[in-house]
């Protein structure tokens, strides 16, 4: 089982227009998608589309629009109520796959919220074998900003040898936090893009420089895993990905692909590297099948979440770093 927390979940409105985005006019849209999404609602999607067991959980009334769109899509979840409405965010796609996103903010969670969220986790995890807990996306108004950061220590100390791994997806201050503290915060896999990749590491390297290079994602990753990481894979958009551990540093591309979404693309990506280290693939196969998985995303139309159908893990090119390369100096 892979568990999901998406403390700020969305009701994701996706228009796909003809031409480039025209601020100022009036454009009329070739077609539209509505989905209840965010990033952990998106990863136990695309887990559960591959046969696989995941449950997602978030905040909610049973009677929101949210909660209700994935009871119809049968999506296991468990939400808990709030008195507060959930957030729609909308996300403009031009006809070259060139994305824009509007979100709002979401409902304020305070610290009572809070402390039933975390009862909810608990109970969740000591009522099954969780292989995986992800904690993913932004936080919404009333959270603090380490809040992941002291959910994770709070779990290991709780459930003890019984806490599964924990993988966070986010970024700004929630990311940085990850870091603020000791070990015992640090999640056991971080999934960055190279714009979060280089803030967090405060690094002088550009977003566009770790894009061009596998070998600088590889180095400045190894920092996190100096920090308390176990595995970082940073997805560096058409450049592919690359895996970092403590055993080593893989660099995986796809063969190139019509974009038509980017929304989800990070998350299918985490998801297929967990159904792959949950079917104990090597870190080379983990690597493969989360970039297959991500591609297979920004190939399809919207919040469009891909099924095993989608991938073409026969077009992903791995390549293992040398331990110069991949080793932070």
């Amino acid at each position: 089982m892979i568990i999901t927390l998406t403390c700020n979940p969305a009701l994701d409105k996706t228009v796909e227009l003809a031409a480039a985005l025209s601020p100022g006019t009036v454009q009329r849209a070739e077609s539209s998608h509505l989905q209840a999404a965010g990033k952990g609602v998106n990863v136990t999607r695309a887990i559960i589309a591959a046969g696989e067991k995941s449950l997602a959980l978030l905040p909610g009334d049973a009677s929101d629009p949210l909660i209700q769109a994935l009871a119809v899509d049968n999506l296991p979840h468990r939400s808990l109520p709030i008195a507060a409405a959930l957030r729609t965010n909308i996300t403009l796609v031009d006809h070259l796959g060139v994305t824009t996103k509007i979100n709002e903010p979401g409902p304020v969670l305070g610290a009572e919220a809070l402390a039933q969220l975390q009862e909810l986790i608990i109970a969740e995890l000591a009522s099954t074998e969780t292989s995986w807990l992800v904690l993913a996306g932004s936080l919404p108004p009333g959270v603090p900003d380490d809040y992941y950061a002291m959910l994770t220590a709070r779990l290991r100390e709780h459930l003890g040898s019984r806490c599964p791994k924990i993988a966070v997806d986010t970024s700004g201050a929630p990311l940085r936090q990850l870091f603020a503290h000791s070990p015992l915060h640090v999640p056991d896999l971080l999934k960055p893009n190279a714009e979060e990749l280089a803030e967090l590491t405060g690094s002088t390297v550009s977003e566009a420089e770790l894009e061009a290079s596998p070998q600088l994602t590889a180095r400045t990753s190894a920092m996190l895993l100096e920090r308390g990481a176990q595995a970082v894979l940073a997805t560096l958009g058409a450049a592919g990905a690359v895996l970092s551990t403590r055993d080593g540093a893989w660099h995986g591309i796809h063969d190139p692909i019509t974009v038509r979404s980017t929304v989800g693309a990070g998350d299918s990506s985490l998801a297929g590297y967990l159904l792959a280290d949950t079917a104990g693939a090597d870190a080379a196969e983990k690597l493969r099948l989360a970039i297959a998985y991500g591609t297979a995303a920004a190939s399809l139309p919207g919040s469009t979440i891909p099924t095993r159908h989608h991938l073409r893990t026969d077009a992903v090119a791995v390549t293992a770093l040398t331990p110069r390369q991949g080793s932070h100096s």
